[in-house]
């Protein structure tokens, strides 16, 4: 599902945020990457959804060798790709209902699959009950159960979530990562970056740990190790 192949990544800065990375992460797996602050972590997950270009290396997404994709093609291979966000990036000025609906008015969804997924989706994450509400009126751990209910919304192969519990109390930081667990258990490929290490610990899926640009270690059904 994602294939990483020599990828290296400088800034126009000069920074390497990655250097000769190779990885594969296979369809419906749940994989955690982690690692310090720059490590390279953000920057694996903005190649995935071609944000950046690499500056040398290739990378495969869902089928697709990202370099060679058409800056048209961009929109339509992301739809391949649901992505959560820390800090949720909610549409204020919407109810639940109109933030997740967006997602699919984005691509031209015909009105009745709207009115039939968008519930859907709200019943998944537990806010069936709470469509008409402003994110104002939700808390932390609500929202970002919106925010992953409109990353699931048009069915993407593959959720990449970032920091996906980082603005969370335990108790719901808990409850998103059940969630994308029964995402997985769908189908779903997961990529999640995090610094949580009490979750990674407990939740024994396979580690990727990312350290000056170089993958360090990449163990099935790991924990977080803070020696590497």
């Amino acid at each position: 599902m994602i294939t990483f192949k020599n990828v290296t990544m400088q800034y126009p800065t000069g920074t390497v945020a990655l250097k000769d990375v190779s990885l594969n992460i296979n369809e419906g797996e749940f994989v955690f990457i982690v690692g310090s602050s720059g490590s390279g972590k953000s920057t694996i997950l903005k190649l995935i959804l071609k944000e950046l270009d690499a500056t040398s290396g290739s990378i495969f997404v869902a089928g697709k060798e990202l370099k060679k994709l058409k800056h048209k093609e961009i929109p339509f291979f992301r739809r391949n790709i649901g992505f959560v966000y820390q800090n949720f990036r909610l549409l204020k000025d919407r109810t639940v209902y109109e933030n997740v609906a967006f997602a699919q008015r984005v691509i031209e969804a015909n009105p009745k699959d709207i009115r039939r997924q968008v519930p859907s989706m709200l019943t998944l994450v537990g806010l069936a009950g709470k469509y008409k509400n402003y994110p104002k009126e939700l808390s932390g751990g609500e929202q970002q159960r919106v925010a992953l209910a409109r990353a699931l919304v048009n069915n993407p192969s593959i959720i990449v979530a970032d920091e996906p519990t980082g603005n969370l109390d335990p108790q719901n930081s808990w409850e998103i990562m059940d969630l994308l667990n029964d995402i997985n258990k769908r189908g779903t490929t997961v990529v999640v970056v995090t610094h949580n290490r009490e979750i990674v610990n407990a939740m024994k899926k396979r580690v990727i740990t990312i350290k000056k640009g170089c993958i360090v270690s990449d163990i099935e059904e790991s924990g977080y190790d803070d020696e590497v």
